[in-house]
C-alpha cells in the first residue's frame, strides 16, 4: 500500500480543527489554493470525498470529522515525543503558561524557591491570555482562571487558588468601609463596572449607583492603580495575598463575591509521572497555595 501522505494529512488536520481552508492556510503559512490542492489530492488518495461542498462553503463529512480528531491526537503525541527527544541529554526545560496576574503576583516572586529545589530545571514563562486557547504542543503546564473547572479533552485539571474577591485599597486612603466612603474614594474597574455591581448587590445595596471611574483591561494595571492609592479595587484575595500580608493593600470588607471562580492548573493527562519535570513543578506549585 502506498504510504499515507503525511504532509497532506497535517494540512487536513488544520482544516478540520479550524473548519476553514483560509484559517488553516494562515496557520501553516501557505496559500489557500495550496490547501485546496492538497485536499483534492488527499481525497484522491482515499478514494472518497472528505467534504460536503455547497458553493464556496464546505463541511466535514462524519468520517472525515472522526479522521480529523484522530489526527489531532496523533500529531499531539508526536509533538510531545519530539519535545522529550529534544530534551534528552540536555537540561530539562519546562514551558509554563500563566495568566498575567498569576505570573506577576504569585509565580515570579516564588520562582526562586523552585529553582533552588530543582537546579537542573530550566523554566520558560509565557503568558496565557484569558479566553484564548493554549497550544499544549508548546506548553507543558498552564494556570488559568475560570468560573468552573475547564472541561478539556485529554487534559488533567487541578484546583489551585480560590477566586474569592473583595474590595481593597492602599492604607493611606483611610480604609473606606461604607458604600458612600468607597464612592468618595473612587472605584477602580476591572474591564467594566459589572464587578462592582455584583459586589453592591451582594451587600444588599442594589440601589447604589456604581460610579464611573478608571477602567483597566488587565488585572496588573488595576492592582498598580490600587497600590498607588488611586481608589478602591475589587481583587481576588489569593492573588494579592502578599500585598495584604505586607500591608501594601488593606481588605475593606468580609463580603466576598466570585466564590464560583478559581485558578486551575492544567496539564496533559499523558504528561510525565510525578517524579518527572511536569509532575515536580505541579507539586511544587500546589505546595505554594494556602491550606484551605
Amino acid at each position: 500500500m502506498v504510504q499515507a501522505p503525511l504532509g497532506a494529512l497535517r494540512t487536513f488536520e488544520a482544516v478540520a480543527r479550524h473548519g476553514s481552508f483560509s484559517r488553516a492556510a494562515n496557520e501553516l503559512c501557505v496559500t489557500q489554493s495550496a490547501v485546496s490542492h492538497q485536499m483534492r489530492g488527499l481525497e484522491a488518495w482515499f478514494g472518497v470525498p472528505l467534504f460536503e461542498r455547497h458553493g464556496n462553503r464546505m463541511a466535514l463529512m462524519p468520517h472525515s470529522a472522526e479522521l480529523g480528531a484522530a489526527l489531532g491526537r496523533s500529531f499531539g503525541d508526536i509533538e510531545a515525543s519530539c519535545r522529550r527527544a529534544r530534551r534528552a541529554g540536555g537540561p530539562v526545560t519546562l514551558t509554563v503558561a500563566v495568566i498575567p496576574s498569576v505570573a506577576i503576583c504569585w509565580l515570579i516572586p516564588r520562582l526562586g524557591a523552585f529553582r533552588a529545589l530543582a537546579p537542573g530545571f530550566e523554566v520558560r514563562i509565557v503568558y496565557a491570555i484569558h479566553g484564548q486557547p493554549i497550544d499544549f504542543n508548546d506548553v507543558d503546564l498552564a494556570v488559568v482562571f475560570a468560573d468552573a473547572p475547564p472541561d478539556l479533552a485529554g487534559m488533567a485539571v487541578t484546583p489551585f487558588l480560590p477566586g474569592l474577591t473583595a474590595p481593597v485599597c492602599a492604607p493611606h486612603l483611610g480604609g473606606p468601609r461604607t458604600a458612600a466612603e468607597m464612592l468618595a474614594a473612587g472605584l477602580l474597574h476591572d474591564t467594566d463596572a459589572s464587578g462592582w455591581r455584583d459586589w453592591f448587590d451582594a451587600t444588599g445595596e442594589p440601589e447604589v449607583a456604581v460610579a464611573a471611574g478608571p477602567v483597566f483591561e488587565d488585572f496588573n494595571l488595576l492592582r498598580a492603580a490600587a497600590l498607588a492609592g488611586q481608589g478602591v479595587a475589587l481583587c481576588a484575595l489569593a492573588i494579592i495575598a502578599d500585598d495584604l500580608r505586607e500591608e501594601r493593600l488593606v481588605q475593606l470588607s468580609d463580603r466576598l463575591i466570585r466564590a464560583e471562580y478559581g485558578y486551575y492548573i492544567v496539564t496533559q493527562r499523558t504528561a510525565e509521572e510525578p517524579s518527572g519535570a511536569v509532575g515536580r513543578f505541579r507539586a511544587w506549585l500546589l505546595s505554594t497555595a494556602p491550606t484551605p
